[in-house]
């Protein structure tokens, strides 16, 4: 019970603390009930994007709710947007995706990330003369840039900035240490003292305690409290818990059995000296107060030949 209790607190702590904690909102995209009826959560989410934008036509043309909403929370530049939101002016920031996951990268204590879909992909183009001779080349050099990864390779290179690992306190947990396992310890700690002490205590008992306590207790009070106890204070309880335990011992190589003929030998032995001694002392008029061939003495010994 012991060991299933301890797993248990073991267990639950380091998930607890293996669990990442993720301190930003989750997001769906613009269609995320916060976003499209901001009036009916409370409190209120601030959010905003830049005026006269690309972003700001798309969301006016889509979600006129959200769009008057987000009024008093537009900033004239995308760098006042992001220093908005560090510093809790603002709950989240709307713009590019492309644009937004650059500045992301390019935080240096990795506070901002990115949430949800995008909603709508538009390209980017370069323009020519008509007719110019640059135009085959160009189409051609950027099908090998896609080809050969080059593309791939330069997305990379600029879109990944310098977030450090270590000061991603929003991404990840930290390291587990001791002070979080400190209740399991500690009940393990408390059971390894109390399993000592009881040690400590039975040791006196059977040292010490046992044989003043077989002379008092005849009418077998300590074995109300505990049979063990009862058991250990009289020569046949001892028997019978060696019985109990020879009963469920079965040898398995010759050397047991021999052993099991030494002490049975042994027995007869003793029966013998036992039956000798009894004769002497009626020879010399002492009555002994049992017999050793009463019925209960008997059986006892049957019983313990029955076990070897």
């Amino acid at each position: 019970m012991f060991a299933v209790v301890f797993l248990a607190i073991y267990t639950a702590n380091l998930a607890a603390f293996m669990i990442t904690r993720e301190e930003f909102h989750e997001f769906s995209g613009l269609d995320d009930h916060r976003l499209v009826r901001p009036y009916s959560h409370k409190p209120m989410f601030k959010f905003g994007t830049v005026p006269f934008t690309h972003t700001d036509t798309t969301i006016k043309k889509y979600f006129k709710e959200m769009h008057n909403y987000m009024q008093q929370y537009n900033k004239t530049l995308v760098a006042d947007g992001i220093e908005a939101v560090l510093n809790g002016d603002l709950d989240a920031f709307i713009y590019d995706g492309s644009v937004l996951d650059y500045l992301a990268s390019q935080d240096e204590d990795c506070k901002l990330v990115t949430m949800g879909s995008w909603y709508a992909m538009t390209g980017y183009g370069v323009a020519f003369t008509r007719n110019s001779k640059y135009v085959d080349i160009f189409n051609k050099r950027l099908l090998d840039f896609r080809e050969n990864g080059d593309l791939e390779r330069l997305r990379r290179y600029w879109m990944t900035g310098t977030c450090k690992p270590g000061k991603q306190e929003h991404k990840s947990s930290d390291p587990l240490a001791l002070e979080q396992f400190l209740s399991a310890f500690l009940l393990l700690m408390s059971g390894i003292l109390l399993s000592a002490l009881l040690l400590f205590l039975e040791y006196l008992y059977f040292k010490y305690i046992r044989k003043h306590l077989a002379r008092s207790d005849q009418g077998g009070i300590c074995a109300l409290i505990s049979l063990s106890m009862g058991k250990s204070l009289t020569f046949r309880g001892a028997v019978y818990e060696a019985q109990d335990i020879l009963k469920h011992h079965r040898c398995k190589d010759p050397i047991c059995d021999t052993h099991l003929w030494k002490v049975k030998h042994e027995l007869d032995l003793a029966r013998m000296k036992i039956r000798q001694l009894y004769k002497e002392m009626e020879a010399h008029g002492i009555k002994p107060s049992r017999r050793p061939y009463d019925l209960s003495y008997a059986k006892e010994i049957a019983e313990m030949e029955t076990v070897l």
